[in-house]
C-alpha cells in the first residue's frame, strides 16, 4: 500500500458511502483512478467489507460489561470461542496477553440479564473463573 492506497482507506474509513469521485477530489486523483484501487485493494484483502455503524435503540436502557475469561488448563481459542459464540449478548472475545485467557465483551439489557449470561458462561466446562467490570459510560469508540 503506497500513500494513495493509505488516504483512501482512511477516507473509506470515515465515510465508506462516498463516491469514486468524491474520493478522488479528496486525495487528488479521477474516479476511474479511485475505483481501480479500491477495486485492487478489496482483491487484496485490505479492504474487507462495509458496514453500517449503528447505535444501540436509543430508547433501550443496556449494560455493557467485559468479562475476562480464566479457563481450564489446554483450553484452546477455538474451543473459547465456541463456548461464548452461542450467547447474542456477546458482541466480541478476544485472546489476551496476561493473566486472564480471553476478554469478552457484553451487550445486555439490564443488570439481570448481564447477572444470568455471566452464570451461563461461568458454568461452562471450558470456565475456571471470570472477573467482570461493568461500563458507566462510554467516552470514546472509534471505527476500525
Amino acid at each position: 500500500m503506497d500513500d494513495l492506497d493509505q488516504r483512501i482507506v482512511a477516507y473509506l474509513q470515515d465515510a465508506a458511502r462516498s463516491s469514486f469521485r468524491e474520493i478522488g477530489s479528496e486525495v487528488g486523483l479521477s474516479a476511474p483512478a479511485v475505483k481501480r484501487r479500491v477495486d485492487r485493494l478489496e482483491a487484496d484483502g485490505v479492504i474487507r467489507g462495509y458496514t453500517a455503524i449503528v447505535d444501540p435503540d436509543p430508547g433501550a436502557v443496556g449494560t455493557e460489561a467485559f468479562i475476562e475469561l480464566f479457563c481450564r488448563s489446554g483450553t484452546s481459542p477455538a474451543e473459547v470461542r465456541e463456548a461464548v459464540a452461542g450467547y447474542e449478548q456477546v458482541v466480541a472475545a478476544y485472546t489476551v496477553t496476561g493473566e486472564a485467557d480471553a476478554l469478552i465483551k457484553l451487550r445486555t439489557r439490564d443488570i439481570p440479564e448481564l447477572e444470568e449470561v455471566l452464570e451461563a458462561i461461568s458454568a461452562d466446562p471450558v470456565t475456571e473463573r471470570t472477573r467482570s467490570v461493568v461500563v458507566l459510560s462510554q467516552l470514546l469508540e472509534r471505527p476500525r
